[in-house]
């Protein structure tokens, strides 16, 4: 009889070859794995963020200093507004991002020099850097209309707004959400207020 022997350096080869196709095989599933779990993950993401947390650019000067051209804002969806928060709306297939100054049954006063009066209270406003009238075409004092809001951008004098019987008090479903922080440039990432 002739029994052959499998040489001892031939069958550490063989060992080695099923080592490394199981190897070949774990990597293969890790990778499909961890790919899967990426695809999915991004997914969430932008459901999440198109859905609860859509993130808007700034175009425009109408909220300097507060906010600038080019800069990324993540807006939240839903709840109330409140006087002094920053809101972005729909106006004309547009989104515009104005504050909140007067909401439903407030009345607005403004004087020629820009200060402005809330239910004849001088609002203090920190943000803003020039008082300007800017384009005021409505009778003053105004009383805000039921399931409306009232809004000023930061720009007094090139903020076109609801002082302008163009745009006027902005209707609560066409709020998009309230700007919750500022996400670009990364040297001002934080809460926008």
């Amino acid at each position: 009889m002739d029994n052959k022997t499998i040489d001892l350096p031939e069958a550490e080869q063989f060992y080695r070859e099923i080592r490394r196709t199981k190897s070949k095989k774990e990597f293969a599933k890790l990778l499909y794995n961890t790919i899967a779990s990426l695809v999915v993950v991004a997914a969430a993401a932008v459901l999440i963020s198109m859905l609860f947390l859509p993130v808007l650019r700034v175009t425009g000067t109408s909220m300097t200093p507060t906010l600038k051209n080019d800069e990324l804002v993540v807006c939240g969806k839903g709840g109330s507004f409140s006087k002094g928060d920053i809101v972005a709306f729909y106006y004309n297939n547009k989104i515009l991002l104005k504050r909140v100054i007067g909401v439903s049954g407030d009345y607005i006063n403004i004087d020629p020099d820009g200060t402005v009066y809330v239910n004849e209270q001088k609002l203090d406003e920190p943000y803003v850097k020039e008082k300007a009238y800017g384009e005021c075409d409505i009778k003053l004092p105004y009383q805000v209309p039921e399931h409306r809001i009232f809004v000023m951008g930061d720009h007094r004098s090139t903020s076109v707004d609801s002082r302008s019987s163009t745009i006027g008090c902005i209707s609560e479903e066409a709020v998009v959400g309230k700007i919750m922080f500022r996400v670009w440039p990364l040297s001002k990432i934080g809460f926008a207020e």
